[in-house]
């Protein structure tokens, strides 16, 4: 009784289609214009976007097909495994099924193929030789390097500096696969320059990483752009994710009661969680959705819901979502992925109407969850999965509390092998809670555009 138990689908079993969120939300808030504040135009997208993104980012269809060549590449590592924990759960003493579904056996360590594989497909089919992007702690940088090789292009990531310093191995699977990876703030942009010289030892963040790189693109046509996060389209693409796992709760006999992901730029969590929320919407199965953030950047539990840009200067339009301000400096946790300012539009919609729930964890109380599970599973979670792994703790804990039998089920978004420096830290009791301040918050939210804030 104490063993793990792994369900695993067939090959067959890979989605043939992408499941869209914004068909499931009727209602969403258009992007804006920040110089109109009209609804953007198709062409001002498509000045980033390969026309396919476009339309899969503004369509309200319930799904889009996925390309022969892109299935083709998932073939690698989906589907994904689900495990029962069994050993955690028996070490918890908790009544509760907890359930995981492990994006870590993707090539790069994380989810984030499923959506860096079709975008530089379709940037590819577009003409485009090169791409540009952002990324936080690494993952979406070293997706699209992996991507980019398979595909015959380049690639230049712009890294948040203080996730460039603590984790140099994710840079270098970045420049295995022919990347290259900058620091951000840096002084190859005007962007950057900018955050420079108003703070030469800023930390970085995603909007500075953002701006950076979106000023790139422009500087450049034959340059790509493409997004890691948020953005439906992306959003879309880790569908896959809650796809295979309804499929696999299937294969165990059971449905879960609760559906928890980690919350950063969202998409993960709404790849996971809202095929849940489009079977509750059909079939009347109740779930509860709970996003899992870090107290250090709280997005959804302090944010407010306004139009606002998704980077720090101003290049993006605008999008009706929980931001703490498109300025806000978050704290330097080690789960770089969830250092986000604003979080995807669907995600802050479910969150708004009632349909997902939301908490925020500490960084220490997370990696102690993140140790339990490595010894009971095995499996060594990322610095951002940890929180899915803590909220799930919790829940199995309120479970025996009660002696209530619910089952559970989070998302294991990646392992944390290229991580150990966090739980180097965590181990000789170095790793502290990074606060918030009222300041800091405060700032951030000041930043937000009051001309289009609701």
């Amino acid at each position: 009784m104490g063993e793990q138990i792994k369900f695993q689908l067939r090959e067959d079993d890979i989605p043939w289609t992408w499941q869209n969120g914004a068909a499931d939300l009727p209602g969403m808030a258009p992007i804006l214009d920040p110089a109109t504040a009209a609804p953007l135009k198709r062409d001002d997208l498509a000045r980033t976007m390969p026309q396919q993104l476009v339309d899969q980012e503004l369509s309200t269809a319930p799904e889009f097909e996925i390309p022969e060549a892109v299935r083709e590449i998932y073939r690698q590592w989906r589907p994904t495994p689900m495990f029962r924990a069994r050993r955690l759960e028996k070490a918890l003493g908790t009544p509760a099924r907890i359930y995981y579904k492990y994006e870590g056996v993707a090539p790069t360590g994380s989810f984030k193929p499923n959506s860096a594989v079709p975008q530089v497909y379709y940037n590819k089919l577009a003409g485009r030789q090169r791409l540009v992007v952002e990324t936080g702690a690494g993952q979406w940088g070293s997706a699209i390097a992996f991507a980019a090789a398979l595909f015959d292009m380049t690639a230049k990531v712009y890294m948040v500096k203080v996730s460039y310093q603590q984790k140099p191995y994710r840079r270098s699977i970045m420049e295995a696969f022919g990347t290259e990876c900058t620091p951000s703030p840096s002084s190859e942009t005007a962007a950057g320059r900018a955050v420079l010289a108003e703070n030469p030892d800023h930390p970085g963040s995603l909007g500075v990483a953002k701006s950076e790189a979106l000023q790139a693109v422009f500087a450049d046509g034959s340059s790509g752009y493409a997004r890691g996060s948020a953005l439906n389209h992306v959003c879309a693409h880790q569908s896959v994710i809650g796809q295979e796992a309804i499929k696999q709760m299937d294969l165990a006999d059971d449905y879960p009661d609760i559906v928890i992901g980690c919350a950063g730029g969202g998409s993960n969590l709404a790849g996971l969680s809202l095929p849940f929320l489009r079977e509750k919407q059909r079939t009347g199965k109740d779930v509860r959705l709970i996003a899992a953030e870090p107290v250090a950047c709280p997005t959804l539990t302090q944010g407010r819901i306004a139009y606002d840009y998704a980077d720090t200067r101003q290049l993006t339009p605008l999008f009706r979502t929980h931001t703490l301000g498109h300025r806000f400096i978050p704290p330097a946790v080690h789960a770089g992925g969830l250092r986000a300012h604003n979080i995807a539009p669907l995600v802050s919609r479910a969150v708004e109407d009632g349909l997902m729930e939301a908490v925020a964890l500490r960084q220490t109380e997370c990696f102690q969850a993140g140790v339990m599970f490595a010894r009971s599973e095995g499996i060594v979670p990322a610095p951002e999965s940890t929180h899915a792994v803590r909220a799930a703790v919790d829940e199995a804990l309120r479970c025996r509390e009660e002696g209530v039998a619910k089952t559970i089920l989070f998302g294991l978004s990646g392992h944390g092998n290229f991580d150990m420096a966090a739980y180097e830290q965590y181990f000789a009791g170095r790793l502290r809670d990074d606060t918030l301040s009222a300041e800091a918050l405060a700032s951030g939210l000041a930043s937000i555009p009051q001309l289009a804030a609701v």
